[in-house]
């Protein structure tokens, strides 16, 4: 017997305490909240062998994101199937009431730092809410040394040495591997990201971790090995407008990893792609995708995988809508 095409994929998110969250992922998501503890990641889409991110709808309700890969791969990823075993990217939302630590991820050049089956680790962000008391570092200071670097870290100087910016809404950050950064003052970003979970701290605002009493690790000599101090692709990115009709389409950020687009409309307008898969994060606003004769209900913070084999779909929106769309490198 073949296997029955697949349709637009709906997953449930896994909620990540942190100590430096908070609850206002309850206002992004439909899905409660655990506890009443800070809650600071909710990984949206996560092909991890510890956090396997489920299917909410349709025939295939309770499967993994890593199930339905496995059992059917060019229906998923089309002609990227022999290229990626696993979904490539990982997926979130973070609510920074506090500051995150400075930090930064690996770099291809630190494999001998990676654990085994991990990568590098490309990240980028799209701001939804921030306040004034907000802050993004995304990169050292023109001039920065290592040696420099060690001194703040024995005066508590770090983020005098780090770029820095208060954020707003709409705004998209580009943090390549390699690059210093943290962010944090009570705001709640989308996080685009390699499938990899390799961080490396260097500094945490002597944070202590009310569930251990004790401060974080630090890892401060793996974190100067991976900091490229050349780096100056970091930071805000400009968005290039493709269309203006019948949505509003912005490019944001366009890697080797991957490419993510801005949709604004109030009319229906197009998702996905022939023979190839997109994921759609709706940010503001809800409607409907139509596929195969069937319509799928999107509501805001929900996240969905249209599979190679479903190809482009009319979005109809019931309201003035944002969605975050995503495409895998080619």
């Amino acid at each position: 017997m073949s296997d029955p095409l697949l349709y637009p994929l709906r997953f449930e998110p896994i909620y990540q305490y942190r100590l430096w969250g908070g609850r206002r992922l309850a206002n992004l998501l439909s899905v409660p909240l655990p506890g009443d503890g800070p809650i600071g990641e909710a990984w949206i889409l996560s092909d991890r062998d510890d956090h396997q991110s489920p299917v909410s709808n349709g025939p295939l309700k309770g499967r993994n994101i890593g199930q339905v890969l496995e059992q059917f791969p060019e229906q998923t990823l089309g002609k990227l199937a022999s290229r990626f075993h696993r979904f490539p990217l990982l997926l979130k939302f973070l609510d920074a009431r506090e500051m995150l630590s400075v930090q930064v991820h690996p770099t291809v050049a630190n494999a001998d730092l990676l654990p085994a089956g991990e990568t590098a680790k490309t990240e980028a962000w799209v701001v939804l809410e921030a306040g004034p008391k907000s802050r993004i570092y995304a990169g050292l200071k023109p001039g920065t040394t290592a040696d420099g670097l060690r001194r703040a870290l024995t005066n508590g100087g770090v983020a005098d040495d780090l770029a820095c910016f208060t954020p707003k809404p709409g705004d998209g950050v580009f943090i390549p591997a390699g690059t210093v950064h943290a962010l944090g003052g009570g705001m709640v970003v989308f996080e685009i990201q390699q499938n990899s979970d390799v961080t490396f701290r260097l500094y945490d605002w002597d944070h202590v971790d009310v569930e251990t009493g004790k401060p974080r690790a630090l890892q401060v000599e793996q974190a100067l090995d991976c900091i490229n101090f050349a780096e100056d692709a970091a930071g805000l990115v400009a968005p290039v407008v493709e269309a203006k009709s019948p949505e509003e389409r912005e490019r944001l950020f366009d890697c080797e990893h991957f490419r993510l687009w801005r949709l604004r409309g109030q009319s229906p307008f197009t998702v996905g792609a022939a023979g190839m898969p997109r994921v759609l994060i709706c940010i503001e606003g809800s409607g409907q995708v139509e596929h195969g004769g069937a319509t799928y209900e999107v509501g805001r913070g929900d996240v969905w995988l249209l599979p190679a084999v479903v190809g482009a779909c009319a979005f109809r929106p019931r309201n003035a809508v944002s969605l975050l769309e995503i495409a895998l490198p080619e």
